[in-house]
């Protein structure tokens, strides 16, 4: 049984399909590149897989759990853009709120060294508001990564990185889908961006899968 399965899954939004008629099988384990112009499906699938939508047709299952109608994959980690944080916080009390609320729990060390392993001080004391742009996407990145989820998905996680920060981001993907077997989807307009850590390539159109 596929890890991810996707089956003739449509939605519609003010009656034309940004997803249309969707069949996809993703193995667990492994590291997809989805690519794609932007208006070509690749958010909607990552909020069709993640269970933030609910089809007008077809289904989508991960571990054999159906997704969608409030029920979300049961161990994911996910960057969307405009992740809300709270901008009276820090960058470590913001992941220490959210490590809260998760059943894998990790150390207040352990929240400090993520930060440390994206370049950012731990011990930073000023908020999140007056982070820079790049500052924030690490600081999301973080907390899609920082619980070891069994299924990671990140909604073009370069934007506002520079180079040696895209660097260290492929990095850290690249030893924890080896150490833990983590499955990753990454959207990305940049295909150049993302091919070379990926297993295999997934591009969209029109919001239909094409390749």
């Amino acid at each position: 049984m596929p890890y991810i399965n996707i089956e003739n899954y449509t939605k519609k939004i003010n009656k034309l399909p940004v997803l249309d008629n969707i069949n996809l099988k993703l193995s667990e384990g492994r590291i997809y590149a989805l690519i794609g112009s932007n208006g070509s499906g690749k958010t909607m699938l990552i909020r069709a897989v993640s269970g933030l939508i609910t089809p007008d047709s077809g289904k989508a299952f991960v571990n054999g759990l159906e997704i969608g109608n409030g029920v979300y994959p049961e161990s994911l980690g996910l960057l969307i853009e405009n992740i809300t944080m709270f901008e009276y916080l820090s960058a470590f009390e913001n992941l220490k709120m959210l490590n809260s609320i998760s059943v894998n729990r990790i150390s207040d060390f352990e929240i400090k060294e993520w930060l440390e392993t994206f370049e950012l001080n731990s011990n930073d004391k000023r908020t999140i508001k007056k982070y820079s742009l790049g500052m924030r996407q690490k600081v999301s990145i973080i907390q899609a990564f920082m619980n070891k989820p069994d299924l990671i998905i990140l909604d073009e996680p370069t934007n506002s990185l520079d180079e040696h920060s895209i660097q260290i981001l492929f990095d850290t993907i690249k030893k924890i889908n080896e150490k833990y077997g983590t499955t990753f989807i990454i959207a990305s307009h940049d295909n150049n961006c993302i091919e070379n850590i990926s297993d295999e390539i997934i591009e969209m159109r029109c919001g239909k899968i094409v390749c």
